[in-house]
């Protein structure tokens, strides 16, 4: 008896990752010495994460990232996977160059969409009932991830697109990364679910967007909070994109490139936002819970933030990419944000475990894989539970015989 309610006391704790705590997942397999750039949690289930490591395979988790298995085998690189939140299970994910992979099982089963053979697929955007991606060539269309057809946009390259209206009519933005004419970045604006656009030319510093974000609706108004990130710096617009304000600079956030940005469940004013840095130490992850007047860190265990997943809770549990430069190791950890102050690695400690040291001293190796491991703080908390409940036990039978 007294196992069974050990067990379960553990099971329980290890469902998510300890309150505001970094906890380092468990490797990709296959990953090689590469950055991963797609991560994405399930909407319906916070513990089912689906990555894509550097040979292009399809890994799922049905445990948050304690464990992976392979659901499709690589042939190419994978940039973008994306679970619909508007239906259950579907998933995509768009390769460098060989069209989109999709998904209606939650990620079990994978299937090749048609109509994006050759098309690098960069970036998904969902609306109630249709779904948009941006690709080498322009924007596609696909009413249920299976099947695509060319938008109205079909000429430059887009990296970052945004759904800035998810019911019908259908608002797109969409950003080139293709530098424009005189140094200006370049959107494309569709308010017809993309069979028609419009170029825009906002006011924004970088050369290149690298995402387009909208967030829900405020409790005021029909217009949704945009993000736009550049490759030097993040901007935000409360009109559809017509003009933005920075965000970065000023002392808020660093003024360098921003590789994610994720917004958290019904909050308008509550966001995350992830940067790589640019090779440039900059790097990390920030959040805002008052619209981005201010942006406290999450202190990462690394600076370079490479992707990032943000689960559909109140408290959510974050999926993160990072990426050593000098070491070229990619790593996973998982960070349940409660509001508290993030408690881990710092930025600047290695997460990548030293070469085994020669000797039969195997007792000692066991207990030093131990410590390393990223599943510690679960067995912590298990061995805590038990040692309470064995206390309790002690002190009821002495209760009886006295």
């Amino acid at each position: 008896m007294l196992w069974v309610i050990s067990s379960t006391a553990v099971g329980a704790a290890a469902s998510d990752p300890p309150d505001s705590t970094w906890v380092q997942l468990q490797g990709l397999p296959a990953q090689g010495r590469a950055p991963i750039f797609a991560v994405a949690v399930d909407p319906a289930n916070n513990q089912v994460v689906i990555a894509a490591n550097s040979q292009g395979s399809v890994v799922r988790s049905a445990n948050g990232g304690r464990s992976w298995s392979t659901v499709h085998p690589g042939r190419t690189a994978i940039d973008a996977i994306s679970f619909s939140p508007f239906s259950n299970g579907l998933v995509l994910a768009g390769t460098r160059g060989d069209g989109a992979l999709v998904s209606h099982d939650a990620g079990s089963t994978w299937s090749v969409a048609a109509g994006l053979g050759g098309r690098s697929v960069r970036v998904f955007g969902f609306a109630l009932t249709a779904i948009a991606a941006g690709t080498d060539h322009g924007v596609f269309t696909s009413e249920d991830g299976t099947s695509w057809t060319p938008s109205g946009l079909t000429t430059p390259g887009i990296r970052a697109l945004a759904v800035e209206a998810i019911h019908a009519p259908v608002r797109l933005l969409a950003g080139s990364d293709v530098e424009a004419a005189g140094g200006a970045l370049t959107f494309f604006q569709s308010v017809d679910g993309g069979a028609t656009w419009k170029r825009l030319t906002p006011a924004l510093t970088g050369t290149m967007t690298l995402r387009l974000v909208s967030g829900p609706l405020p409790p005021t108004g029909n217009v949704r909070p945009l993000l736009a990130a550049t490759n030097s710096g993040l901007f935000a617009s409360a009109d559809n994109g017509a003009t933005f304000n920075p965000l970065s600079g000023g002392g808020l956030l660093p003024t360098t490139d921003y590789t994610d940005v994720a917004f958290v469940t019904s909050h308008f004013d509550r966001f995350y936002v992830a940067s790589d840095g640019g090779g440039s130490g900059s790097g990390g992850l920030w959040r805002t819970s008052d619209g981005g007047q201010t942006f406290p860190t999450l202190r990462p265990p690394q600076a370079s933030v490479t992707a990032l997943a943000v689960s559909n809770d109140e408290q959510p549990t974050l999926y993160v990419a990072m990426f050593q430069p000098s070491t070229h190791a990619a790593t996973l950890w998982a960070f349940h944000d409660t509001g508290g102050i993030p408690v881990g690695p710092t930025s600047g400690s290695s997460t990548v475990a030293s070469a085994a040291r020669k000797g039969n001293d195997s007792e000692a190796s066991a207990f030093g894989r131990l410590l390393a491991s990223p599943e510690l703080p679960y067995v912590a908390l298990g061995f805590g539970a038990v040692v309470v409940i064995l206390v309790a036990v002690v002190n009821h039978f002495r209760g009886r015989y006295r």
